[in-house]
């Protein structure tokens, strides 16, 4: 198949997000897929040099060309500025090839737009991935907005309790499938020994979904005494009130620096002996189900995992190298239990990623749905 995907790699230039896209793309393309990546969201990208959000898209379209060239996609993206731009392709070029391609797969909205050429794509879908939030704001919203997701085929969510009793989210007309983030695994195999500290990369508050749901931040001071009941060290990477942090004994970085490149968001994750993972108060509040993807690159990197229960203990194990909590004493139970066989559990979050999250098994499942 030929495959136009829609990401937010320019728009949110930093290596998590750009891992998200850059696997799907790669997955497909070992599948033995055409693909082609696009970016349209209507708005400026983000320069982190500059802190603030550029009219020019230098930076943005820079870092696309410099995170898909070293894996042959150097020239298989464009990028639309706010102001109706192409840089990358031209328009012309991305018009002939949306009018041979068989799916548009739109990431976490990187199209806005029904575009003419984007919709008369046989089969198009939505892949979501802040499950909860995105509901809620479909709930409320304006009716261009409900629209916007009425013109897809299918609707894919990380959620995994999104449209079920488990979770009192209201869908409302809308089917949900079920997915997972797609890890290509060879690209996450560490090349060092990590360090003893358990890490993870956050942002403290997400500007978006501001009025429908809340963040990370109600969620992580319920946790914040933890270093005081462990002998484990921990390292936060992290976009937030680091002096506070620091005072209740977590190390931290910051996140920028960390995930800068998708290669230095890869390293800091090699360089972790763990994740300790807290997630956003609305996945939890909601019993979402979701399922970070940044877990899934801990654990194809054999570095276990403990986080938060958003109710994704009701699809995925739990106990071996992957482990859940839901309180402050349950989080001190998981690190003890981790340290205390650290091999068996490195092995078992191997194991996990491989059975669960594979890109060789999710994305075939993906495009079942997708092209039925």
């Amino acid at each position: 198949m030929r495959i136009l995907f829609a990401g937010i790699i320019a728009r949110y230039p930093f290596g998590g997000v750009t891992w998200c896209s850059l696997m799907y793309l790669l997955g497909l393309r070992a599948l033995g897929h055409d693909v082609f990546y696009i970016e349209d969201t209507g708005e400026c990208v983000y320069d982190p040099v500059a802190n603030t959000r550029a009219t020019d898209p230098t930076y943005g379209t820079t870092y696309i060309h410099d995170a898909l060239a070293p894996f042959g996609l150097g020239d298989r993206w464009s990028f639309v500025n706010y102001d109706g731009s192409y840089h990358g392709r031209s328009a012309d070029e991305v018009q002939r090839y949306a009018a041979s391609a068989d799916l548009f797969i739109n990431l976490s909205g990187g199209s806005w737009f029904w575009r003419d050429e984007y919709a008369r794509i046989p089969h198009k879908v939505f892949i979501d991935s802040d499950p909860a939030f995105t509901q809620l704001a479909i709930a409320k919203a304006e009716p261009w907005y409900v629209a916007f997701f009425q013109r897809f085929d299918r609707l894919f969510t990380f959620g995994a309790n999104i449209g079920t009793r488990a979770s009192p989210v209201a869908t409302g007309d809308f089917t949900w499938h079920k997915t997972w983030q797609p890890i290509t695994m060879d690209d996450w195999r560490p090349a060092r020994e990590p360090r003893d500290r358990f890490t993870t990369v956050m942002t403290w508050q997400i500007e978006s979904f501001a009025d429908v749901g809340g963040n990370k931040d109600q969620e992580f001071v319920k946790f914040i005494a933890l270093p005081s009941r462990t002998a484990q060290k921990f390292e936060l990477a992290i976009n937030g009130p680091q002096q506070l942090l620091r005072q209740h004994g977590w190390e931290t970085v910051d996140a920028m620096q960390a995930s800068r490149t998708p290669a230095a968001y890869r390293e800091f994750i090699h360089a972790s002996k763990a994740e300790f993972g807290v997630a956003k108060h609305t996945y939890v509040v909601n019993r979402s189900g979701w399922f970070s993807d940044r877990t899934e690159c801990y654990l194809a990197s054999g570095r276990p995992a403990l986080v938060q229960d958003t109710g994704w203990t009701a699809h995925l194990p739990s106990g071996d190298g992957l482990l859940a909590f839901s309180t402050l004493d349950d989080a001190v139970a998981g690190i003890d239990r981790i340290n205390a066989d650290y091999a068996r559990h490195a092995r078992a979050a191997l194991d996990v990623a491989h059975a669960h999250f594979d890109a060789r098994a999710v994305l075939p499942r993906l495009l079942e749905v997708a092209c039925a």
